[in-house]
C-alpha cells in the first residue's frame, strides 16, 4: 500500500515522520521542502499526481489546503484514494475523502490511535451507528459493482427502514439491524460473482468477492489481444464478472510471456508464477497431457495453477483450450460474515 503525507511547518513534519514510523508494513513517501524529505514543486501537483497514484494521502496542515488541491482531481467513490487531512498538532484527524470504499474513515480511527487524537468522521451512517454496505464490502474483499445504488441502501436504512440481502454464498453471524435474507424490498444487497439476468430489487447493491482465479497457458508469443478476447469472451459466457477476478496464475516458465502479463494488467490483478514442482503436488484430479508434460514438467499448467491460487477451490472451468491457448477458472472458498 502507497502512503503520501506532505507536511507544511517543522512540527507538521515531525508529526509525519512519527505517522510514518508507525507504517512500517507500508510503503510511506513524506513530502516537504526540507532536507531529508521528498521535494514536491506545489501541493497542486503534489496532489494531482498523489491521487491516482497513492491509496491514502495525508495532508499535514489546514483542511482548506487539501480541499483546493484534490478538488480538480476528485473522480468517484470507487476510484478516489482515502484522504485525511491532521492539523500540525496532531489533535485531530480528520477523514476528508472516501471514507468507506478507500477505508479513509478506518485508517482516521487507527491514525487517531497511534497519535492519541480525536478522529472525525463525518459520514451518516457511521455517526449513528448504521449499518454501511460499501464499508463491509471493503473489509470482506468485495467490490462494489455500481457505487450509484449505494445512496439507496443507505438511505433507506437511515430512515429505519428495512433492506434485503440475497447471497449465492453461505451466511454467518447475526445480520445488521436492517437487514433481512430475501426479504421482497425495494432496496437490497445481492452477494455474487455472476452478472445477474435480473437485479433481485428496485435498487440494489451487487458486491462482489474477489475470489476467482484465472489459470492460463499459451504457446510462445501468443498475441495478448486474442488472450485478452478469448478470456473475456469466456467471462462472459460464464457471467462470471470482472470485478470478482483475484488473480492470473500460471507456470514460471511463463514468467516473461506477454500475453500472461497484459491479461493480468489488463484486469489489474497480480500474477503469480508457480514451478512445474509446486503444480504437481497440487490434490486433484486434472485433464493429463503429455506433450505438455514434455515441455512443462507438468502435465497441465491452467487448471492446477487456477487450483494453487484459489488454494483448491470450486472449479468453474475445467482445461479448455483454443489456438493454443488454454484457460480455467477457479473459485476460492468464501463466506458472508457478519
Amino acid at each position: 500500500m502507497i502512503v503520501r503525507i506532505i507536511s507544511f511547518t517543522d512540527r507538521g513534519r515531525a508529526l509525519s515522520q512519527t505517522l510514518a514510523a508507525s507504517l512500517p508494513d507500508h510503503l510511506v513517501q513524506q513530502y516537504a521542502k526540507a532536507d531529508g524529505f521528498l521535494p514536491y514543486a506545489s501541493v497542486r501537483a503534489f496532489a494531482e499526481e498523489a491521487m491516482t497514484q497513492a491509496d491514502l494521502l495525508v495532508f499535514i496542515g489546514a483542511t482548506g489546503i487539501a480541499v483546493r488541491a484534490i478538488a480538480p482531481f476528485v473522480r468517484s467513490k470507487d476510484e478516489d484514494p482515502a484522504v485525511l487531512v491532521i492539523d500540525e498538532n496532531g489533535r485531530f484527524v480528520i477523514s476528508l475523502l472516501s471514507g468507506h470504499i478507500g477505508g479513509a474513515n478506518a485508517w482516521a480511527q487507527r491514525l487517531a490511535q497511534t497519535l492519541q487524537a480525536v478522529p472525525v468522521i463525518t459520514t451518516a451512517t457511521d455517526g449513528r451507528g448504521v449499518f454501511a454496505v460499501d464499508s463491509w464490502g471493503v473489509q470482506h474483499a468485495c467490490s462494489v459493482k455500481d457505487v450509484r445504488e449505494i445512496k439507496h441502501i443507505s438511505g433507506a436504512l437511515l430512515r429505519g427502514e428495512q433492506v434485503g440481502l440475497h447471497s449465492d454464498f453461505p451466511i454467518r453471524g447475526t445480520l445488521p439491524d436492517g437487514v433481512q435474507i430475501h426479504a421482497p424490498q425495494d432496496n437490497g444487497i445481492l452477494l455474487s460473482i455472476r452478472e445477474p439476468e435480473q437485479m433481485p430489487f428496485a435498487h440494489t447493491v451487487q458486491l462482489v468477492p474477489r475470489i476467482v482465479h484465472i489459470g492460463v497457458g499459451c504457446k510462445r508469443q501468443t498475441d495478448p489481444r486474442a488472450l485478452r478476447t478469448w478470456a473475456n469472451s469466456i467471462l462472459q459466457e460464464l457471467r462470471i464478472a470482472p470485478q470478482a477476478i483475484a488473480s492470473v496464475s500460471s507456470i514460471d516458465l511463463k514468467k516473461e510471456e506477454p500475453a500472461v502479463l497484459e491479461l493480468a494488467q489488463a484486469w489489474r490483478v497480480p500474477v503469480h508464477f508457480f514451478c512445474a514442482q509446486e503444480l504437481e503436488q497440487v490434490a486433484g484430479t486434472f485433464p493429463p497431457s503429455a506433450f505438455v508434460r514434455k515441455i512443462t514438467g507438468t502435465d497441465n499448467v491452467c487448471q492446477r495453477a487456477a487450483a494453487k491460487a484459489s488454494e483448491n477451490g470450486r472449479c468453474l472451468l475445467a482445461k479448455t483450450a483454443q489456438d493454443g491457448m488454454t484457460i480455467s477458472i477457479y473459485e476460492k472458498e468464501w463466506r458472508a460474515e457478519f
